[in-house]
């Protein structure tokens, strides 16, 4: 008898959490009601700032960008990068495009040539920080942005750090044509340590897989010189 007591018991534990749990729902439906409606608006705006805020801010920022964009094409870095009156037109510049569109795909553009104007501006750091703040879907944009740090850390002497970034802007999407570049920039890096047999590997990689690139053609040259320096 004890134990169908024990079950009876149980039986009326589960039903009695039942509806307790009915009770709740009914005296705070308006407020589950809310919680719901919530998710709902908060899944809305997310889908209506991806669908259409971001497309609309992108347009806006491709509109400003033409005319720095069209200045650091021709060089003139200081006016692109910060906007003004070029012949008769008042514009944005790339640093507030960058800053007040840095969520859009043309905002990141922005980014990316602020940090690469600073760097022909010689204001390395500077450029070091743009550039690391840029991002991109575009690998090969991204690999040009990252072997531009290394380019950076080399004029700041940090010799190390930029033979990281040249190698990881090598890796990043490799193809014949940016990939020698930085794999040879890290090897001449290699070179400026004296480290002679890190230099000779990646040399020999760019003879082996892209010989046909542009550092392929005359790579023989600086194989054999660090051979001879290093005596390898």
């Amino acid at each position: 008898m004890a134990e169908v007591s024990e079950k009876q018991e149980t039986s009326f534990d589960v039903q009695e959490t039942v509806g307790k749990a009915e009770m709740f729902f009914e005296k705070n439906k308006k407020m589950v009601g809310y919680a719901g409606a919530a998710i709902a608006i908060l899944t809305t705006a997310i889908i209506a700032y991806k669908m259409w805020y971001i497309p609309e801010q992108n347009k806006e920022a491709q509109a400003q960008m033409y005319m720095a964009q069209s200045l650091f094409d021709k060089d003139s870095l200081n006016l692109a990068l910060k906007g003004g009156n070029y012949n008769a037109t008042t514009f944005t510049g790339l640093e507030e495009i960058a800053d007040n569109y840095g969520s859009t795909p043309s905002g990141k553009v922005a980014e990316y040539m602020v940090g690469v104007a600073l760097l022909n501006q010689g204001k390395y750091q500077d450029a070091i920080d743009r550039l690391e703040n840029f991002s991109s879907d575009d690998v090969m944009l991204t690999a040009v942005a990252t072997g531009a740090i290394g380019d950076a850390k080399m004029e700041l002497n940090e010799v190390d750090a930029a033979i990281k970034y040249y190698q990881k802007a090598a890796d990043i999407n490799t193809n014949s044509f940016t990939t020698p570049i930085y794999l040879k920039k890290a090897a001449l890096a290699y070179e400026s340590k004296s480290e002679f047999a890190d230099a000779l590997k990646l040399y020999e990689r760019i003879q082996k897989e892209y010989s046909k690139s542009a550092e392929g053609r005359d790579i023989e040259k600086y194989i054999q010189r660090v051979k001879t320096a290093g005596n390898l």
